[in-house]
């Protein structure tokens, strides 16, 4: 069963790629509450089924696939530039192969331009209309206008025109930087990449027994059940251990354990299975905003994920890769973490930010573990309790050292030293993930 909010994004998803929609619309189309239509808007805009642009309107766009999500429609463009659309406003939903940086002479650059590209150019007016011809759209930076000849051509062949008032440079630097931001992204694995739907998984209605627990079991081999309504909506975990010593003709409502921990699509993997560790369950029930089960996830599908990740070769950096890039192990007895500060990981006044010393810290911990043969584990909480500034370029060593270490925690100890000089020192405690 669908609920409201699900019936209108999938109209929104059936609509041809270009068409308008408007709240009114929607609103009038479902026969839904204006309030529940600009709900639906917003959540299909996240979910990159629309844009919203500026004295234009809400447009169906292209749904890109997870490998192509570094291509942008021009309609993201606009809003990445803020920009203004001069013409062509019904090719706005079409997706950009390359741009193309206007600043050569008009036989060259048109050399480069093809269909599909998008040229950026100051006020050329000629560069306008060859590049309109030529099957591609136009970014006019320095926030000037075109003719009206162009803009009508840009009308009738479907190809945006627009202006923006920021430079040729800033421009391809905001472009850039909106790309490398989908890129980490597209990296970061999600509940949706890997849990198992409820077609190929099994759960348990709320007024069955436990002899319905026990066939299933059998049936499927599994020791852990969602419990469900008839509407299934999601009302309880049933395991093994809860039916012990249970009547077979017991209710699973009376036995199940009621309001159970849930997660979300689009909730992250690492964060789902820090959740299921620090909870101590196994089998984690995925639900949509209505409490609806859609699947489930095991802790074993989540240290496979996470195994898997770790071997993908990464697209877009974020600080973790930024910093494990930089660090350079040494000793073989006892391990030393050799680390050099880039200016990207430092603050305003050029010393080592803390979210680069955290992270180092963090990574350094992990490193010393899975030494020691523990596997992965996850930081639970840090204390520094010395810190002076180290300025960028400076080459840290850093020291871990196991204070006590048990099955499921490890109290770790870090010094670190800029040329021999003491300039930090923090303790970490680490939970360990059990296989």
């Amino acid at each position: 069963m669908s609920t409201k909010h699900e019936k209108i994004l999938q109209y929104i998803e059936s609509l041809p790629v270009g068409d308008k929609i408007s709240v009114r619309q929607i609103a009038k189309e479902m026969q839904v509450s204006e309030g529940t239509a600009y709900r639906a808007i917003k959540e299909a805009e996240n979910r990159r089924l629309v844009s919203s642009i500026e004295r234009v309107g809400t447009i169906r766009i292209e749904k890109k696939k997870k490998e192509n999500i570094e291509r942008l429609t021009f309609a993201e463009i606009v809003n990445i530039v803020d920009g203004q659309v001069l013409g062509g406003k019904s090719g706005l939903h079409k997706t950009l192969t390359k741009f193309v940086i206007g600043a050569m002479q008009l036989e060259d650059m048109m050399r480069y331009t093809d269909a599909g590209s998008l040229l950026i150019v100051g006020n050329r007016i000629k560069a306008h209309e060859n590049a309109l011809r030529a099957g591609a759209a136009v970014l006019i930076t320095g926030g000037f206008d075109t003719t009206e000849d162009n803009k009508l051509l840009a009308d009738s062949l479907d190809l945006p025109i627009i202006s923006t008032s920021y430079d040729t440079f800033t421009v391809a630097t905001m472009i850039n930087r909106a790309i490398y931001d989908q890129l980490i992204k597209k990296d970061i694995l999600f509940i949706e990449d890997i849990y198992v739907p409820m077609t190929d998984t099994a759960a348990l209605k709320n007024d069955e027994t436990i002899h319905h627990f026990h066939k299933l079991n059998e049936r499927t081999t599994h020791g852990a059940f969602p419990v469900v309504t008839h509407q299934n909506k999601l009302v309880g975990m049933i395991t093994v251990k809860d039916v012990i010593g249970r009547e077979e003709n017991e209710l699973i409502e009376k036995v199940m354990t009621k309001n159970p921990i849930a997660g979300s699509m689009k909730m992250s993997v690492a964060s789902a299975g820090h959740r299921m560790i620090w909870e101590g369950i196994d089998l984690l029930p995925i639900v949509d905003d209505d409490n609806i089960l859609q699947g489930v996830i095991s802790r074993q599908d989540v240290l496979k994920a996470l195994q898997l990740a770790q071997r993908q070769p990464q697209h877009g950096e974020t600080i973790d890769d930024l910093v494990k890039n930089e660090m350079k192990v040494l000793g073989d007895e006892e391990l030393i973490v050799e680390f050099k500060v880039t200016p990207q990981m430092t603050n305003q006044y050029g010393a080592i930010s803390y979210g680069a010393f955290t992270t180092l810290l963090a990574e350094v911990g992990s490193f010393a573990l899975k030494r020691r043969k523990r596997g992965d584990a996850v930081a639970e909480n840090m204390t520094i309790y010395f810190i002076k500034p180290v300025q960028m370029e400076s080459t840290l060593t850093v020291k871990p050292r196991i204070l006590d270490m048990s099955r499921k925690f490890v109290k770790m100890d870090f010094e670190v030293y800029n040329q021999q000089i003491l300039v930090g020192k923090a303790m970490m405690m680490f939970q360990l993930l059990e296989r």
